[in-house]
Formats: C-alpha cells, structure tokens, sequence
C-alpha cells in the first residue's frame, strides 16, 4: 500500500497551484503540509532498516523515488490536461512551473542515488541514459531500464547478505590453508582496484584467509614463478600456515606450475586451482606473432614495459609473456613441468556462446580465437584449459556465456545463471570439506 500513498501525495504535492488557484487558501494551507511530508519521502523513500547495508538502501530508495516519479509525473499530466479549461493562462504557468520543479526534485533524487550506487549500471547504461534522456519516450522507456537493472541489483545483492547472515557461524570457506589469488597477464594486484574483484570479500566474510600473488603483470613464465615462490614462502614463514591453496586465474595457472615444479615450492603448496588458464597454449597468440612485424611488436613491447614500470613493474617483458601463451611454447613447457604428486591440480573453464558476450576487447578476440581454437572465453580454449584430477566447465543456465573476464569478476557484472561469488565460495567450501 505504501507506494500507491506515496504516489498519490506526491501527484497532489505537483498539483499544488493548480489546486490552490482552483480551490482556495485551504487547499494552499493543505498543500504546504504535504509539501512537507513530499521533503520527509524525499529524504526517506523507504524504510532505514529495509535494507541490510547502507549501499543497497540507497540504490532501493533511488529505484523507489524513479517509480513514484513515473507514476505522479503520468497523474500530473493528466490532471492538468482536465482541469486546463479552468485555469487562467497564469495560473496555467505558475502550475506547471511548479509542477516541473516538484517532479524534477523527485527525478534527480532517485536518478542521482542509482548513479551513485548501482555497480550493474556500468559506463555504458549511464552514458546511453544520458543521451536518451533528451529523446521522448524513449527517454521514459530507458528509465524504465534502468529501474529494471538497478532494483534486481537491489534485490539480488540483499538475497546474498541475507545468505552470508544465515551462514556466517558456519566459515565454509575457512580452509585449513589459506588461499593464494593469482592474477593473470597484463594485470597487478592493486589495493584499490581489486583484479578479483567482490570474489575476496565474499570468501573472507565466509571465514577465508585471503593472500595475492603480488607477481609482475608480464614477464616470462619462469621468471613469474620465481615470483610467486619467494611470495608463497614470505606468507608460509610470516604466518606459520604451512602451505596455501594456489587459486590462478590465466596465466597465473602457468606461473603457479612453474612455482611449483622449478622454483622449489611443492612442500608449501596443498592444492593448485586453475581458473581459464591456456595450459596447452594459444593457437592464436602463435599466428598473430607470426603476422606482426618486429618492429611493431618492439614498439608495443616498449610501450607496455615503460609504462608499467611506472605503475610498479620492476622488469617487465611484454614479448615474453605473450611468447610464452602461445601453443608451442606452452607444449614444450608441459612436457618439462611436471605436476608434484603431493600437490592436488585441479581447473576450471567457461566459454562465450556469442561474441558479444564479452566485453571490449574479448568480443574482437572471441571470433579469431574461434576460428584456430575452437569454444572458447574470449582468450582461452576450453580443449586448452583442462589440467588436473578435476575439470569443472561453467555453462551458465541463462542465453549468454561466461568471459575471460567474468570468471573472476572484472566487470563486477551479475550475470543470469552464474552467480561468480557464490561459485568461488563452493570451491572454497569444497577445499575445506577435502581436508585443505
């Protein structure tokens, strides 16, 4: 019953002139009272404890404000139009005047609070808000959009804190070692952008110790498994843990079994979890070299390496990283990298259905990749990515598929059939309930 109130007080608060000069000081003296309770709904579309964080009361609240907007805004219109014989053409201005100010309060206070709030927005629907806004009708059928997306997101990330509140007590994610992210190529473990992005938070509020790899964001394989040992060995001795359980995401995989096998950590590993990593190389990645001059892919190379070490990169090596994800490189590796018997390998895959299912630039690479290596992520072969005693593959319940990106998060994306925060909390659980 409360949003039918709401919207018929503010239908009335927008009439307010057109009331007042129809209808005398009483009605004035009315609408001054309910433009006091319209500042009140203002301030507090909903209520304060409807929410389980200040976030998503937020992102309900501007959802509620742009609901109620669409529905005074059609009851204004028509109230004007019938009572428009009535009104002298003053009268007619001042009340619409007024009426544009009062739902233009309502308009920006929602709009303003999903902008701000809403992670499933992205750049692309608030630039496309943007310029439809200037367009009628079409401008209303976009906000109705927007109202979709951002009270899903309302409802779905509620579903999830209401989920980690009932489990809590349970830590299914606490591990009897702790995990270890490692990131793949071109990327860096930033504090403040997270390459994970809401997949650690998820695993430490169900009880999980979370380290990251901290390696280069390219350089040859070896040269980031020795990285990644001298990490694994800082964690082991600063906390005593014993070992990690190595979570790896793309190149990471690779890193993580070179660490394992030629940089001498085996005893400080207990398990090796591959995420969408090219273990059998990409075909691609071999021909595009081939295709590139020399002097071009010099100039990129130089480009990439003094670039990143300004951001922290103390070698880096563009050209060997990539040389070393191409399919040769990678089978010959493979056959000199052996996997520890006491270490437990295990991967997993996911794959694009369409090309426009992955972000820029995964929707250019997914058709190339498609023609030498079949099924793929955007990057990755699924033939390419299976290792181990274990192979999961994704295949979302909904029409599109799972990204290069969206395996670990990076676009903070909610995707239709695969919730990839409660997938990450699985495998957690399931290394616990293993022994791990």
């Amino acid at each position: 019953m409360r949003r039918p109130v709401l919207a018929f007080l503010m239908t009335v608060v927008a009439n307010g002139f057109l009331l007042g000069s129809t209808f005398g000081p009483v009605s004035w003296l009315l609408s001054l009272v309910l433009l006091g309770e319209f500042i009140y709904f203002n301030l507090r579309p909903i209520e304060k404890g409807s929410a389980p964080t200040g976030r998503i009361w937020n992102l309900s609240s501007g959802c509620e404000l742009l609901r109620l907007f669409l529905i005074s805004c059609t009851a204004t219109v028509m109230a004007h139009v019938l009572m428009f014989s009535a009104l002298t053409p003053v009268e007619v201005l001042l009340s619409i005047l007024w009426a544009i100010v009062v739902e233009a309060i309502l308009f920006w206070n929602g709009m303003i609070r999903v902008y701000i709030t809403s992670v499933q927005l992205g750049l692309k629907h608030r630039v496309l808000a943007a310029l439809c806004g200037w367009i009628p009708f079409l401008n209303i059928w976009y906000l109705t959009k927007i109202i979709r997306i951002t009270s899903d997101e309302a409802e779905f990330e509620t579903e999830k804190w209401e989920l980690d509140a009932v489990r809590a007590e349970n830590e299914v994610c606490k591990t009897k070692y702790p995990l270890l992210m490692v990131h793949g190529v071109f990327f860096r473990d930033y504090r403040y952008v997270n390459y994970w992005g809401r997949i650690p938070r998820e695993l430490i509020r169900n009880g999980a110790t979370v380290y990251y790899g901290q390696q280069q964001s390219a350089a040859s394989v070896e040269d980031s498994g020795k990285e990644l040992a001298a990490r694994i060995r800082q964690i082991v001795e600063e906390t005593g843990c014993g070992k990690v359980n190595i979570i790896a995401h793309s190149k990471g995989g690779l890193d993580s079994r070179a660490a394992i096998a030629h940089a001498g950590c085996a005893p400080y590993v207990a398990t090796l979890t591959t995420i969408n990593t090219p273990h059998r190389g990409c075909i691609f990645a071999e021909y595009l070299l081939g295709k590139v001059p020399e002097t071009t892919r010099q100039r990129i190379a130089a480009a990439y390496n003094g670039t990143m070490r300004r951001v922290g990169d103390e070698e880096p090596d563009f050209l060997a990283a990539v040389t070393d994800l191409t399919e040769s490189a990678c089978l010959s590796r493979n056959e000199t990298t052996p996997d520890d018997p006491g270490v437990l390998y295990e991967s997993v895959m996911s794959y694009c259905r369409k090309a426009r299912h992955g972000k820029f630039p995964l929707n250019m690479t997914y058709p190339i990749v498609k023609h030498f290596d079949g099924l793929n992520d955007g990057l990755v072969s699924v033939s390419s990515a299976k290792w181990g005693e274990r192979f999961t593959l994704l295949e979302p319940s909904g029409r599109r598929g799972i990204s290069h990106g969206d395996v670990v998060d990076l676009n903070r994306e909610n995707i239709q059939g695969f919730d990839v925060r409660e997938f990450y909390v699985s495998l957690a659980a399931s290394l616990k309930q293993r022994g791990y």
